[in-house]
């Protein structure tokens, strides 16, 4: 009999007889232990001890595991000697010496006029390329010569018959002319504004606000940034210059008495006001004529898209609905101008959300991305914008010349770990197809050991 059937009939498990009341506590009292609440655990005190200080070993720097290069005093042997990257010996890069016998010379940028790319920067594979190489330097070619000798003739003309895009096939070289064409103009006096990366300004990175002046978006931290560089680059040519209108601020007001130094120090004081601060300085800036103005932008075609900012009902801004775009295109295409100065742009291909659109395509005479007829919309504006640009195409190859003088400057700079040799330059060449980026990129920069 099973201790429960024992119970139910008043026994005990040995036997003896139990009465209901003596069975009824007992079956009260007992609980399931798995139901009891749980006794909390004392806390118990770590048996670790640390050693003392006496007994701490003594241990050197720490090893991270990772390679450390070996003392300079340690590489004096001659086999340490053969790899070491030395300083680029090449002529300057100078405007008396650029002329018609320099084409197919390699080049350096001066040192102290070169800090006027580091202040507005660089489009993304000119600034790797000068990451790898000794000092920043550019191989003079004879579209170089050609687009220097129209900026020479625009100085005294009015930029609106001076605006030049610079077309050809994704690594021709497109980008360096423009840096050689900026670079010349702050040798010559020209007061310089230069937009390195065009898509930054239309792929919603910096914040936006909406202005109801203008019924545009501003981009305050942007505007404030290029106050800052252009104030680096241009500071002793535009210190004795001045206002020639009055414009009321939030702080203050700037009258004829100001500078333009005056003005450009209230968008930096105050990033609210550098959308303004900046339009009014573009203004400023077609109305002077001490100075020839180059206004030079990268990522041209990124000004025509549909930007990646949304407005209130979350549609796609457009680009000319920005600010300081609209203000870029209105000098792009002609509406508005400098009393000296060009205009110049660059195409890239690189990005494929930033395509040049169809307007401006047809403006420049290049052949459309997309099968297009007539029945095709073009919308009025861009058209509009895109009027009157002129077509600069960069070669799509190089020349024999100016491939040897690019292979001698990352030869001397210790990149390519091959022999020289006119095979290994020819067969370079033949990977590349002549084509500028795919030349250092892929065919030279490929033995790169890092």
């Amino acid at each position: 009999m099973s201790l429960v059937s024992a119970l139910r009939a008043g026994r005990s498990a040995y036997g003896v007889y139990l009465s209901p009341s003596a069975v009824t506590p007992t079956l009260g009292f007992q609980t399931r232990g798995y139901a009891a609440p749980a006794k909390p655990t004392k806390k118990v005190a770590s048996k670790f001890r640390p050693n003392a200080k006496n007994e701490r070993k003594k241990r050197g720097p720490r090893d991270t595991g990772l390679f450390r290069p070996m003392s300079v005093n340690n590489l004096a042997h001659p086999v340490f000697q053969s790899d070491l990257r030395g300083t680029l010996q090449l002529p300057v890069f100078r405007p008396e010496a650029l002329t018609a016998e320099a084409a197919n010379t390699a080049m350096a940028f001066p040192t102290g006029d070169s800090k006027a790319l580091k202040a507005y920067g660089l489009p993304t594979n000119v600034l790797v390329d000068y990451m790898l190489l000794s000092r920043p330097c550019s191989v003079v070619r004879e579209s170089t010569v050609e687009v220097l000798d129209q900026l020479d003739k625009a100085a005294g003309s009015s930029s609106a018959q001076t605006r030049v895009v610079f077309t050809g096939k994704s690594g021709c070289g497109k980008s360096y002319l423009l840096v050689q064409a900026v670079q010349y103009a702050i040798q010559k006096d020209w007061i310089t504004l230069y937009i390195p990366r065009g898509i930054n300004l239309v792929n919603s990175s910096t914040p936006y606000v909406y202005d109801a002046r203008t019924q545009t978006y501003g981009q305050p931290a942007f505007a404030q940034q290029l106050l800052r560089r252009f104030v680096d680059v241009n500071e002793k040519l535009i210190k004795d210059l001045r206002v020639q209108g009055s414009y009321p601020f939030k702080d203050a007001t700037i009258g004829s008495s100001s500078s333009l130094l005056d003005l450009i120090n209230i968008g930096l004081e105050s990033q609210e006001s550098a959308p303004a601060v900046l339009s009014v300085l573009f203004t400023e800036l077609s109305k002077q004529k001490e100075f020839p103005v180059l206004l030079a932008i990268d990522d041209f075609q990124a000004l025509y898209n549909l930007s990646t900012y949304r407005d209130p009902y979350f549609k796609m801004v457009k680009a000319y609905h920005l600010a300081l775009p609209r203000t870029l295109l209105e000098f792009a295409s002609g509406k508005q101008s400098f009393a000296r100065g060009a205009v110049l742009g660059a195409l890239s291909t690189q990005n494929t959300t930033f395509r040049p659109p169809l307007e401006l395509t047809e403006a420049l005479g290049l052949v459309p991305d997309v099968p297009s007829n007539p029945y095709v919309r073009r919308e009025p504006e861009l058209v509009g914008y895109a009027k009157g640009l002129r077509n600069f195409p960069v070669p799509d190859q190089l020349t024999i010349d100016e491939a040897a003088s690019i292979f001698e400057v990352w030869q001397n700079s210790k990149a390519p770990h091959v022999a020289r040799g006119d095979e290994v330059f020819l067969s370079k060449y033949t990977e590349a197809g002549g084509n500028a980026r795919e030349f250092v990129k892929k065919s030279l920069l490929q033995t790169v050991t890092m």
